[in-house]
């Protein structure tokens, strides 16, 4: 069957999936290759938290705005799911709306990754990262948030931060979801309660005064850096190697 390689392939191929998407076929190649460990870099070090108004916030003053791809295409999608539901089941008008709606899921799902793949590979460039490990699929129990939530990505942001910090010889490091980043006072420590319409931190005890997201980014930079320290991550091994599976995606011609 005939293909298209944008690139050639990397290391050992293991496995072939066949995926159909919509009238688009691809081809999955998973391949394994053997990575260098290297010293990692932890020269510039930021604390990242991620939300929905903005994507995410780095300690460093960096906001990267939330594009939010679905709630720009809600209303065309909304528009062809009423055609299809109004198509005859079986009639070839239903089979080319139905090929619509796939194409417009499609193009929201592209945009999507491409956001992240951009975002995470500018992210990872220049520094290394101490994120927060949240319960995506628990906060996802949120019917209010359940849309927001899945549309920003997050798991996969996580993902590409996990594997390209690999790829590049930077730290990445995950502190757990039970931390009290926005709560906490990154100035003295303090701890208030801090409800999801407050913005801005503004501290009773020594008043300091911070964006809500920035402080805790902040928070979550600092706790990194003393798991960091207790686990004694930057002594990382020199010349180890590390085996790797990678996945290439290319597209099948009919």
């Amino acid at each position: 069957m005939k293909w298209i390689k944008h690139r050639p392939l990397q290391g050992e191929p293991k496995k072939i999936t066949i995926i159909q998407d919509g009238d688009h076929w691809y081809c999955s190649v998973l391949c394994e290759f053997e990575l260098p460990d290297r010293p990692k870099d932890s020269s510039s070090l930021v604390g990242i938290d991620v939300g929905l108004k903005s994507f995410a916030t780095l300690s460093d003053g960096t906001v990267i705005d939330n594009p939010k791809h679905l709630r720009k295409s809600e209303k065309r999608l909304a528009d062809a799911q009423r055609k299809l539901s109004k198509k005859g089941k079986g009639s070839q008008n239903r089979k080319k709306q139905k090929r619509q709606v796939q194409k417009l899921y499609r193009k929201i799902r592209n945009q999507r990754l491409d956001f992240l793949h951009k975002t995470s590979a500018s992210v990872i460039a220049k520094h290394s990262v101490v994120l927060e490990d949240l319960n995506v699929k628990g906060m996802m129990k949120n019917r209010c948030l359940s849309k927001a939530i899945s549309d920003a990505g997050w798991f996969e942001f996580r993902r590409q931060l996990d594997y390209k910090a690999k790829w590049n010889g930077k730290l990445f490091i995950t502190i757990g979801p039970r931390e009290p980043t926005s709560k906490k006072c990154s100035c003295c420590g303090n701890i208030q309660e801090m409800p999801l319409r407050k913005t801005v931190y503004s501290c009773p005890v020594c008043g300091m005064t911070m964006d809500r997201d920035l402080n805790a980014a902040i928070n979550i930079l600092n706790i990194g850096l003393n798991t960091a320290g207790r686990a004694g991550i930057n002594a990382c091994g020199v010349g180890t190697v590390v085996p790797m599976m990678k996945q290439e995606k290319e597209c099948l011609v009919n």
